[in-house]
């Protein structure tokens, strides 16, 4: 393994585990005090700031079904992706190992959620509408991660986006399902939670990545041409869901980030 994609890994485990242990944390700590609207804007804090420290490390997919976005893109090989969705899956269990520890070995630290911010469905929404929620709610969030990590996209703003994102898709979900849009974020609470959220576990490792499929040909089928006739190509913005070419031990680039023929008779144009 290089090192390029050991330091991806490293960063994709660590980020994970934040995700879960601030974001999932606040509602099991706190969901009482800060409401649903302040978990949404947990989730979507804790990712904008994950998105501008490890972007340019890993991409800061922190994400299986953003991972499988990247992939059906052409953005990493299907090698990176399984290592991917090893060390998020590990993250996401290892994030949860802390906040089941805190509460149950720190004082008067409870679980508000009781199930430790574990996803469930059968309460507000049935298990064809929860599979069908976190569907959509997955394709809008990686569709936007697509589309403003993009070639043609401004570079600088995508973490901006990306935790917007993630707020808006939770502050819809959060009373219905307790939105999931990460296998990773709902496996970990899950497997230390048990019962009825573990049982139902799949649909919201199933749906998200089915979310995130679809939005891979949808924005294939919307995404405006990355280069006008006679333009500067734009600047990827490497806050997002890229991943950094592993050039000294394979000699490629990934696909995601070859320059295209617009560019590179752009290129042959400037230096002539």
């Amino acid at each position: 393994m290089s090192p390029t994609l050991a330091r991806s890994l490293a960063a994709e485990f660590l980020g994970t585990a934040l995700l879960v242990f601030l974001a999932v944390g606040s509602a099991v700590v706190g969901i009482d005090t800060i409401g649903e609207f302040g978990v949404a804007f947990a989730f979507g804090l804790t990712l904008l700031a994950l998105a501008y420290a490890i972007g340019p490390i890993s991409g800061c997919h922190i994400n299986p079904a953003v991972t499988l976005g990247v992939l059906l893109s052409k953005g990493m090989t299907t090698t990176e992706a399984a290592y991917y969705w090893v060390v998020q899956f590990a993250g996401g269990i290892a994030g949860a190992a802390v906040l089941q520890l805190l509460t149950s070995g720190f004082g008067d630290v409870t679980d508000q959620t009781g199930v430790l911010g574990a996803n469930d469905y059968g309460a507000t929404i049935s298990l064809g509408g929860a599979l069908v929620l976190e569907v959509l709610l997955t394709f809008t969030f990686v569709a936007v991660i697509l589309l403003v990590t993009g070639k043609a996209a401004t570079p600088g703003f995508a973490g901006l986006a990306i935790g917007l994102s993630l707020t808006a898709v939770h502050l819809i979900g959060i009373p219905l399902t307790g939105t999931s849009v990460n296998p990773a974020r709902s496996l970990g609470p899950a497997l230390f939670a048990g019962g009825e959220p573990l049982a139902h576990v799949w649909l919201f490792i199933v749906a998200p990545l089915i979310g995130g499929a679809i939005a891979v040909f949808a924005v294939r089928g919307i995404s405006v041409p990355l280069v006008p006739v006679g333009g500067a190509a734009a600047t990827v913005d490497e806050t997002g869901a890229q991943v950094p070419a592993d050039a000294e031990a394979k000699g490629r680039v990934p696909e995601a980030r070859r320059p295209t023929a617009a560019e590179t008779e752009q290129q042959r144009r400037s230096r002539t």
